[in-house]
């Protein structure tokens, strides 16, 4: 692994570059992520060899790529809705990770986005993009601070105003936050959204988390520590948000992919879309 490559939680985002790295060569891809590969590249990561894994592992870590090619394509159609149709011209991706969004959408004009993520992280992905001259299609502004700290301060003096509407990415973010670390980031997002803010959450129930354990491995179950509830919608209603929540089997049917099977016992991944009363 490269000297700064990512650790801890951060080892995930590039598991997730490798995912979406794989979903931009299918020809039947739902998105193309150009910088997935150099992350992944940067990152030092090698695939497995054959005999390394199981055809259960394989099959396993299949239907895990495929949730996150169905929420990576959710979230931006999410967000181009919010932008586009919606005029939304504020976006925060909270823990962005080795999120390309700013590079690859077809931002309009106007959008700042803002990614929150620790310095350690955004200082490694501003290597790689410097190294392939990656230019943004809309402003960029990272905002380094460990979402364990007081990220609303750091958010707003990098310029976010929240009287303005803001559209919210909260991807594959929230397992790694023990319950009251969840229950604080929602009401500060909800301090900071205007009226008619939008917000994207993907997570998953207890039950659902404790079926993909066994596919990520004991290093990064450990780190899972948080699940939503069986019913976020009404969860989600307490924090001031109307929210429509999609199981991503669904979505991957509506993206005519065949949706991998459910665990025994398990429940929905959820990919939801919020607006702020």
């Amino acid at each position: 692994m490269a000297d700064d490559a990512p650790t801890g939680v951060g080892i995930t985002a590039v598991g997730v570059a490798v995912m979406r790295m794989a979903e931009s060569a299918r020809p039947d891809r739902l998105f193309v992520d150009p910088l997935a590969g150099p992350f992944v590249a940067a990152a030092g990561w090698r695939p497995p060899a054959p005999d390394e894994i199981t055809a259960d592992r394989r099959g396993r870590l299949g239907a895990m790529a495929a949730w996150v090619s169905s929420r990576t394509r959710f979230l931006d159609d999410l967000l181009l809705d919010a932008t586009a149709a919606g005029g939304i011209r504020q976006v925060v991706l909270l823990g962005a990770g080795l999120d390309a969004r700013a590079f690859r959408l077809p931002w309009p004009a106007g959008v700042r986005l803002f990614e929150v993520d620790t310095p350690e992280m955004l200082g490694f992905k501003q290597r790689v993009l410097d190294e392939h001259g990656a230019t943004p299609r809309c402003e960029r502004v990272p905002v380094a601070v460990d979402l364990r700290d007081d990220w609303p301060a750091a958010l707003r003096a990098a310029g976010f105003d929240p009287r303005a509407r803001v559209a919210w990415v909260i991807e594959g973010l929230l397992v790694y936050l023990d319950e009251d670390r969840v229950d604080r980031l929602i009401r500060d997002v909800a301090s900071l959204s205007a009226p008619r803010s939008r917000m994207g959450i993907t997570a998953s129930s207890a039950r659902s988390c404790d079926a993909w354990r066994s596919t990520v491995g004991d290093e990064v179950a450990a780190m899972w520590i948080s699940a939503l509830p069986e019913a976020p919608e009404p969860w989600l209603d307490g924090y001031g948000w109307s929210a429509t929540a999609v199981d991503a089997r669904d979505k991957l049917r509506d993206y005519r992919r065949p949706a991998p099977p459910r665990e025994d016992g398990a429940e929905p991944t959820w990919l939801i879309d919020a607006v702020r009363a």
